[in-house]
């Protein structure tokens, strides 16, 4: 679930108003106006108010949210911003709802006048159910429920894709898409899915009004930041093209691309990608919910996808992004939705889905032969026929310790490892036991972080033990470092005679006797 409270302007708000939020969306050149909507359905504004785009029927700014009692009871299920600004809002009766700046019709009621409160736009869409909205710097665009597209507002540079670039005061549909079932708009001014196919205007690259295909992988999300946009395909693969000031493509370098280049190609499959006009900054996430970011964060360029610690895309902007505006109208209910990887990891030791437990100290850890077999050689060997541990409900293990076996099995599980470092090296016999690689570089790095003089022998001896050249030598090293305050530590005394004089003669190679 998103914390809305991650956004500055929503530290106006008491813990009792943050607790009513449903859905939100921060906008505005300096992500200082927002509107939220409640778990009742009521739709309240507060903000600077630029250009009316509070719709509150004034100019007046406000750090106390107001209702607008226009929209009261219903429930909105799209809405964007233009950098105008203005608002689109489309309810789930597939009513549209228009607002702000209009200096180009953007609002679609026929005239130029300022929107000073939400009006109903119905020119050209009567008997028609609008699902989504996006809105451009100054035009709109809309997409129906029966898969029509219309768009209105300025048109200079053919953003509205009719085959001319003239101005629309009221909704236009889209004659180039005809018979095409569109899936999808969001908030870019340049781009369209269809049925599959992402579609661009191509006007300021080749001064052609006219919408164009592009053929890749059928397109599963599109989104555009201010001058760059993204494509999703299906299959997880991901593109960009457009401006690239800000490394916002995530190619390695600064510069344009007037077609699609795929990026991300040694990462896993993505699932979402993020992006919004009033921004330079693109992030993506991945099948396992790793979170990645790139192009202006925060004022430095950032011309790589970088990985993030963020658990979704919005944090990315909430925390990184100039200004720190919602890249779409954000929901704070919880989503059911489990990627592959936090499903496995919701059900390490899970006595209702488990079909075997290990009996460790008396204890028992509920797993999953057919995870265990997939994630590691080992147990894809035990559970042949030929090995007794196949036919087996519980198998007991005697030679390692119930933290040391729990948090293996659960490596397998979530890729990560959260032990201290003296239960690491039993970890660490294990890895080696068991021929796990990455699990025994991941034990040696947990044991470098938690490094002290009173276990750094224990440490060293250890590394010795499991023959890990690169452990021993750290090690070796921070002893030799701390060589006075370690020889004073019962760990040091403690150990065999022969490693005892094998540590001095080495120490002693070093030169840590000369003075």
């Amino acid at each position: 679930m998103v914390d809305v409270s991650k956004w500055p302007l929503f530290s106006l708000l008491n813990a009792e108003e943050l607790a009513t939020v449903r859905q939100a969306c921060v906008f505005g050149n300096s992500a200082n106006e927002a509107i939220y909507i409640t778990h009742g359905n009521e739709v309240f504004v507060f903000g600077v108010n630029c250009s009316s785009c509070l719709g509150t029927g004034d100019s007046l700014s406000t750090i106390v949210p107001k209702k607008l009692d226009f929209l009261r009871g219903k429930k909105v299920i799209s809405l964007s911003y233009g950098s105008g600004p203005h608002i689109l809002l489309a309810t789930d009766d597939g009513q549209l709802f228009a607002w702000g700046h209009n200096g180009y019709s953007q609002l679609g009621n026929g005239n130029t006048n300022q929107g000073l409160s939400p009006v109903l736009v119905t020119a050209n869409l009567q008997n028609k159910k609008v699902k989504e909205v996006a809105c451009g710097s100054h035009h709109s665009m809309a997409l129906t429920h029966d898969g029509e597209v219309y768009g209105w507002g300025y048109n200079g540079n053919g953003q509205l894709g009719i085959g001319n670039n003239g101005n629309q005061l009221t909704p236009c549909r889209l004659t180039a898409l005809q018979g095409l079932c569109i899936q999808q708009v969001r908030q870019q001014p340049n781009v369209m899915l269809n049925g599959g196919d992402v579609y661009r205007n191509y006007l300021n690259v080749s001064n052609q009004p006219k919408l164009q295909p592009f053929k890749a992988s059928p397109a599963f999300q599109i989104v555009s930041g201010y001058s760059h946009c993204l494509a999703l395909t299906d299959e997880g693969l991901l593109y960009a093209w457009g401006a690239n000031t800000y490394g916002q493509l995530g190619t390695g370098n600064k510069s344009n691309h007037l077609s699609p280049v795929q990026i991300m190609a040694d990462k896993e499959r993505i699932v979402e990608v993020a992006a919004c006009h009033s921004t330079h900054t693109s992030a993506a996430k991945t099948q396992s919910g790793q979170v990645y970011m790139w192009g202006q964060c925060r004022g430095q360029s950032i011309i790589m996808p970088h990985l993030t610690p963020f658990t979704n895309t919005d944090d990315v902007f909430a925390c990184f992004a100039t200004p720190s505006v919602m890249w779409r109208l954000m929901s704070m209910e919880h989503d059911d939705f489990l990627t592959v990887a936090e499903a496995l990891r919701k059900e390490f030791d899970s006595p209702e889905t488990a079909d075997l437990k290990f009996s460790v100290d008396g204890k028992c850890i509920h797993v999953h032969k057919a995870v265990l077999k997939i994630r590691c050689e080992h147990f894809r060997s035990m559970f042949r026929s030929q090995w007794t541990e196949d036919q087996q409900e519980v198998i007991e293990i005697g030679q390692f310790s119930y933290p040391v076996y729990r948090s293996f099995l659960q490596f397998l599980y979530t890729d990560t490892v959260d032990l201290p470092p003296e239960d690491a090296i039993g970890l660490l016999d294990l890895a080696t036991s068991y021929c796990e690689n990455r699990l025994k570089r991941l034990c040696q790095q947990i044991i470098k972080r938690g490094i002290t003089v009173e276990n750094a022998f224990t440490l060293l001896s250890a590394a010795i033990r499991y023959d890990a050249e690169d452990l021993e030598e750290f090690c070796f090293r921070f002893c030799v470092n701390h060589l006075t305050q370690v020889t004073q530590t019962g760990a040091f005394w403690q150990v065999d005679g022969a490693m005892l004089k094998e540590f001095i003669s080495r120490a002693s190679r070093c030169g840590a006797f000369k003075n």
